[in-house]
């Protein structure tokens, strides 16, 4: 089975981390949502509350076949600032596994880290200027270069979230997904 891990921190964006969760579930991939911080329970950008299945540092030492990372402020810098996540994103791109973000998380964690030097990427509109190296692409949802894929922001979020679903499971996956969300 495909699996995915989705860090979280407070002030991620609701909508970004709910709908790559919740479509790469029932895409039926494993995904394990991990915490970046010392608790479980987060609180999202706008209010909502949600619980992680696990701390990230209970799964430090394992693969994925994918990380994905929601963007919103200041739930992006609290992931740039997770050395531990660095490191999880650093030892997965090694082994060319899918590295996903959207919203202000490709300029502030990609950017920062250096994922997207000699990439095109996209982000949310004012966050450009951290994506360096990068060649910023304003006017696609979603820009794929290599293992890296990135996302506007909230309205993109299912295209999106389809998209490392296709890139994960095969066209024929995201489809049935899409279909049945009535996208």
């Amino acid at each position: 089975m495909t699996k995915v891990l989705v860090p979280i921190a407070n002030g991620n964006e609701d909508i970004e981390s709910i709908t790559i969760i919740d479509v790469l579930r029932r895409g039926g991939l494993e995904v394990t949502v991990a915490s970046v911080h010392e608790t479980k329970q987060i609180e999202m950008a706008h209010g909502c509350k949600l619980e992680s299945d696990v701390l990230l540092t209970d799964v430090a030492d394992q693969m994925f076949d994918a990380v994905v990372l929601p963007g919103g402020m200041p739930g992006a810098e609290h992931l740039r600032d997770c050395e531990l996540l660095i490191d999880i994103l650093e030892k997965h791109d090694i082994e060319d596994a899918l590295l996903a973000a959207i919203c202000a998380s490709p300029a502030v964690v990609f950017g920062t880290h250096g994922f997207v030097v000699e990439k095109q990427a996209t982000c949310y509109p004012g966050f450009e200027g951290g994506l360096t190296g990068a060649e910023y692409i304003s006017d696609q949802p979603v820009v794929m270069d290599d293992n890296i894929l990135t996302g506007r922001g909230p309205a993109a979020a299912m295209v999106f979230a389809l998209t490392v679903l296709g890139n994960l499971e095969g066209y024929e996956t995201a489809q049935k997904v899409a279909d049945g969300l009535l996208c």
